[in-house]
């Protein structure tokens, strides 16, 4: 068993071990190595300016993939066989600016500059994504285009706040980029090596202890899920790390000391195949370390309600680390993603040293924060119905802000249409923000069974879901808000769901 991290920066081998393995990210870069370029300014993932490419190897092994993390709340536990690409990485081998680089200074998309670098390495993993560039029509090769419109890059740059440039120029910089000159990181450095060495590590798993803040503390990164639950049944209270996008936020606002951070961590990023999400037989299948980013492609086309709600759940970096399970077994009342699996009647597969079950995700929540999960169990994976011919979803999330916020107020609603497609045969509704966990409403489920898919129906049902809720007012919103906006979202479902009213010639 191997008692130290292996993992490349920039090109360059490093190892890590003892209390170093405990590190965020930020702070082993720039304490530790000097590589000062990667800045902190949230430490809570929500500005980008800590924005690093890591590079994992692909499914077939034959190369690395690289996707933008926020480096403030990631541990450097999750880094295990892989390569880190920060600002520093990015310049040319002669030591001159890369073509991302080089437009920020031209397009003047820099004032202050302490948010450039985030910008910068999140700017060049869109291009990490593409297809080989090809020229564009009416121009010479590729002068004079772009591979990223505006809207590639306002999706692709939410997660990265400035408070200088005002994000035009920004803007206008990612859209001056030629493609043809931006290599990707597997251009850029050969990933070859990188993936021979990680094979030759084999299939060790990796436990560190070290001695912090006046206790023991232990991490292990088990290689089989079997390896898993024996240590989550002989560490009971450990913490399960897989994204760390709630677990790194905790971390950054303790106060060091005993008792404040984990004794023992379980992380899940090493077990082959766990973050594999498949689309079969009408079934999406998610391992429980698969990352809202890769389910966001799966369901691109499969269920493209799904996947507009998922642009939304937080930032291209967040969605890059967090996991299914991780926000599932989170039990946020709030969660972005819980309605739509519960209308769905999702399923997950849970295992322990004891053997394996299954738990549908509406028995799951038993209060708040309370789960139908023993101490000794962990979420393998989830199972999730899509929907059907005769069924029609919405997706919806009320905030103050589009995108990078909490929602005020989150809703599920699944119909089931007869062959007419008038009438209402079924309907499942689940509502966050609105009690202490997302709820189902059986009451209004009941109700619309039967009755024609007309506005009045889905009026005098939303006024029925008010009945079923029992909000709280609080910063986001008032309890008054929310029983609005359960009666209110219903009506909105009509209209987006009925075809368009025929305009006269």
């Amino acid at each position: 068993m191997r008692d130290h991290l292996a993992f490349y920066l920039n090109g360059k081998r490093h190892t890590a071990d003892g209390a170093a393995a405990f590190s965020t990210l930020t702070d082993f870069l720039r304490e530790t190595l000097g590589h000062t370029g990667t800045k902190v300014v949230c430490a809570e993932g929500d500005c980008g300016a800590c924005s690093v490419l890591v590079g994992r190897p692909s499914c077939d092994g034959s190369q690395l993939v690289y996707r933008t993390i926020d480096a403030c709340i990631g541990f450097m536990y999750q880094f295990d066989r892989a390569h880190l690409v920060t600002i520093e990485g990015l310049k040319n081998q002669d030591g001159t600016l890369s073509p991302v680089q080089d437009v920020m200074v031209q397009g003047h998309g820099s004032q202050c500059g302490f948010c450039t670098p985030g910008f910068v390495v999140t700017m060049q993993g869109l291009f990490e994504d593409e297809p080989a560039p090809k020229p564009c029509e009416g121009s010479n090769g590729h002068e004079g285009c772009s591979a990223l419109s505006e809207e590639q890059l306002r999706l692709g740059l939410s997660g990265n706040l400035c408070r200088c440039t005002g994000y035009q120029q920004i803007l206008d910089a990612g859209k001056a980029i030629d493609p043809a000159g931006v290599d990707t990181m597997n251009r850029r450095y050969d990933s070859s090596p990188m993936i021979e060495d990680f094979a030759r590590l084999g299939d060790e798993s990796v436990l560190i202890e070290a001695r912090q803040y006046g206790e023991t503390r232990r991490v292990f990164l088990p290689r089989t899920l079997e390896e898993a639950a024996t240590f989550r049944a002989a560490n009971p209270g450990c913490k399960v790390a897989s994204g760390t996008t709630d677990l790194g936020v905790q971390h950054n606002h303790a106060s060091p000391g005993p008792g404040q951070y984990p004794a023992a961590i379980l992380s899940m990023t090493q077990i082959d195949g766990l973050d594999a999400v498949t689309l079969d037989h009408g079934v999406l299948t998610c391992g429980a370390s698969a990352t809202w980013g890769a389910i966001e492609h799966a369901v691109q086309d499969a269920v493209p309600e799904y996947h507009r709600i998922l642009t939304l759940f937080g930032s291209p970096q967040v969605r890059n680390a967090g996991t299914i399970a991780g926000n599932l077994a989170n039990a946020s009342p709030i969660a972005d993603s819980i309605p739509f699996h519960m209308v769905m009647d999702a399923e997950l597969d849970l295992v322990s040293s004891r053997g394996k079950r299954s738990v549908k995700l509406n028995d799951f929540y038993l209060g708040y924060k309370q789960l139908d999960l023993a101490d000794d169990e962990l979420i393998a994976a989830v199972r999730t119905p899509l929907p059907t011919p005769g069924q029609r979803l919405k997706l919806f999330k009320v905030s103050k802000r589009r995108d990078m916020d909490i929602s005020t107020f989150t809703a599920a609603v699944l119909l089931t249409f007869d062959e007419t497609g008038d009438t209402l045969v079924a309907a499942r509704l689940a509502y966050g923000g609105v009690g202490p966990t997302v709820l189902r409403l059986p009451e209004t489920e009941a109700y619309l069974a039967g009755q024609p898919f007309t506005e009045d129906t889905m009026r005098q049902a939303g006024q029925l879901a008010r009945t079923e809720i029992t909000p709280l007012s609080d910063v986001r919103g008032s309890a008054d808000f929310r029983l609005q906006l359960a009666e209110n979202i219903l009506v909105k479902c009509y209209h987006e769901l009925s075809p368009p009213t025929p305009q006269p010639a």
